[in-house]
């Protein structure tokens, strides 16, 4: 077979080829509108113009013209575009304090284990007390001797025996044996470490016999029912931001269920040094599963300006990023719609909508720029070429 015959074959060959492609590709005919070679072909009889209508039976839009696409379209809602921050916090106790003596001497007795409950009031550990309680008896009989001194002052002042000035010298040495007897049971009180409110104590530092001085660490006293989270927020979200607001918080240290926690307070400035704010979080612990030191994930979401709204259906890729098709007087167009947001149920999107426009959830694959398109009851099955 000569070279121009085997030339030929492969021509024929390779026509057959494009006019399947085109006839049952549903595809073909928008890629090769684009490429400039539908219309030649058409002229040349390889495609009948009306291919498109018997791959896809629907309304034409006019006598001669291209078949409709038949598509599923509805309007852009419009929902708010949610400013979402997140951030990383340390958590501390509602209450915590670092329980010390504030005298020195021995440690005679720790009635409670570490890591137990208490309530206020319970004592969590006592000093040797047999000195202060010899002070104790020594003011009292100090006081004692100066209220008969002053009881006999009176007495003589009332004879005329005595002056004034000794009656009041006698009343001054009773006031201070009173306070010196206040100070030494004070000091004595100061012997019990008792607890100023409900929680739990940590690990307890010293043992029974310990002699320790004023200041020494004993225990920690945290009240873990809820747990207060620190974190900052960049400052063009400052006047967003309000007592009360809903956050969430994931632990890090595990796979835990995310926790609802509340906006509980805010600092008075921002840092100039890293343009933040400073925020707190309450987080409620009431089945004690977290600590006081754990690190949080947060999560705050901030309602901002409404932005257009599409079903995640709608959103089309190409060259130039994120698109979809919108119905604009019976014909199709191409809109580029970068994507703000993704939600459950739609995607919001950077687009300038028309307030007519309707935009195409199903048939999208055989739409092409200023085509005819047939609207389709959505409760419909899907038209053909629609994505699944």
């Amino acid at each position: 077979m000569s070279l121009v015959k085997q030339g030929l074959l492969v021509l024929a060959v390779a026509a057959a080829v494009l006019v399947i492609w085109v006839l049952y590709v549903p595809a073909a005919r928008p890629m090769l509108a684009r490429v400039g070679l539908l219309d030649p072909m058409e002229r040349m009889g390889l495609v009948a113009q009306d291919s498109e209508a018997q791959a896809a039976p629907g309304p034409r839009s006019g006598a001669g013209g291209p078949p409709a696409t038949r598509v599923i379209a509805e309007p852009p809602e419009e929902r708010p575009l949610n400013a979402i921050v997140t951030a990383v916090g340390s958590a501390r106790a509602a209450r915590a304090v670092t329980l010390a003596p504030e005298v020195e001497g021995r440690i005679d007795a720790i009635p409670i284990e570490p890591g137990s409950r208490v309530a206020a009031g319970d004592l969590i550990a006592s000093l040797d007390r047999e000195a202060a309680r010899i002070a104790v008896n020594r003011a009292e009989l100090i006081l004692a001797d100066a209220r008969e001194d002053l009881a006999r002052a009176e007495r003589l002042a009332g004879s005329g025996v005595t002056s004034d000035l000794a009656r009041q010298e006698a009343l001054l040495a009773v006031r201070t044996a009173e306070l010196e007897l206040q100070q030494a049971r004070f000091e004595l009180s100061q012997h019990r470490i008792v607890a100023p409110f409900d929680g739990w104590v940590g690990i307890i530092e010293v043992e029974v016999g310990d002699q320790i001085s004023r200041g020494d660490l004993l225990t920690q006293l945290d009240d873990r029912t809820s747990l207060l989270v620190d974190f900052r927020v960049p400052e063009r979200v400052v006047g967003k931001v309000g007592i009360g607001d809903r956050v969430t918080a994931t632990p890090l240290s595990g796979p835990q269920e995310p926790l609802e926690g509340r906006i509980s307070a805010l600092d008075n400035r921002v840092d100039e040094a890293s343009r933040t704010l400073r925020i707190r979080a309450t987080i409620p612990n009431a089945d004690d599963r977290l600590r006081a030191g754990m690190s949080f994930s947060i999560r705050l979401e901030l309602p901002g300006e409404p932005r257009p709204a599409v079903d995640p259906l709608a959103i089309q890729w190409g060259a130039d990023g994120s698109y979809v098709w919108v119905v604009r007087e019976g014909r199709s167009e191409r809109m580029p719609a970068r994507i703000l947001q993704r939600d459950a149920d739609a995607v919001l999107v950077q687009a300038t909508f028309r307030p007519d426009d309707l935009v195409v959830i199903e048939g999208v694959q055989t739409l092409r720029p200023g085509g005819p398109v047939a609207l389709a009851d959505p409760g419909a099955a899907a038209p053909s070429g629609s994505k699944s």
